[in-house]
């Protein structure tokens, strides 16, 4: 279980949090964070850590096992108006209100309940970005979508392009792409 100093210090005064920590009670996972255990999973300290983020583009594709390639860095989208996270391992792409909570689901990756956008999203985003990525990559991500299309809810695909601009094209390029 991860806890933050602030509510560390709820329960011990500073001399018991450095008593547990001697005898490997707790953790120090890195400033201001502690643990029970002193491996925890990635996923679980991103949660802590930005716990309003929610997994989006090369993370997304890969955690919905559309790409076997694993992202050099983990993407999260966050509201534009949230503070800004600095984090070399973490690429934060801010995101309109408007467009923050669309498709947005959970999802269970190595025993972590994750927020991500749910594939039907993930396949608009793959198509408004569809200039930013390899064309082998682009195409991997579009094969693996055509092998699920009957899955696909397309009503949700619909209703999700109506609220993006060039719904029309986005619609077009989707049609033409996957089914």
């Amino acid at each position: 279980m991860i806890i933050s100093y602030k509510e560390l210090k709820k329960q011990y005064n500073y001399r018991e949090i450095q008593k547990l920590l001697n005898e490997n009670k707790i953790y120090k996972i890195e400033k201001g964070i502690y643990s029970n255990t002193k491996n925890i999973n990635y996923l679980e300290l991103i949660n802590f850590k930005y716990p309003n983020a929610i997994f989006t583009l090369e993370s997304a594709f890969y955690y919905h096992d559309l790409t076997d390639v694993i992202p050099e860095k983990t993407v999260l989208a966050i509201k534009r108006d949230s503070c800004k996270y600095i984090n070399k391992n973490i690429k934060f792409v801010s995101t309109i209100e408007k467009y923050f909570n669309i498709g947005k689901t959970s999802i269970i990756v190595d025993g972590i309940k994750i927020k991500i956008y749910d594939k039907e999203r993930m396949l608009i985003e793959l198509i408004r970005n569809r200039n930013s990525y390899g064309f082998d990559y682009y195409k991997e991500i579009i094969n693996n979508y055509r092998k699920i299309k009957e899955k696909l809810d397309i009503s949700k695909i619909t209703n999700y392009i109506s609220i993006f601009p060039n719904e029309k094209h986005l619609y077009e390029i989707i049609m033409k792409e996957v089914y």
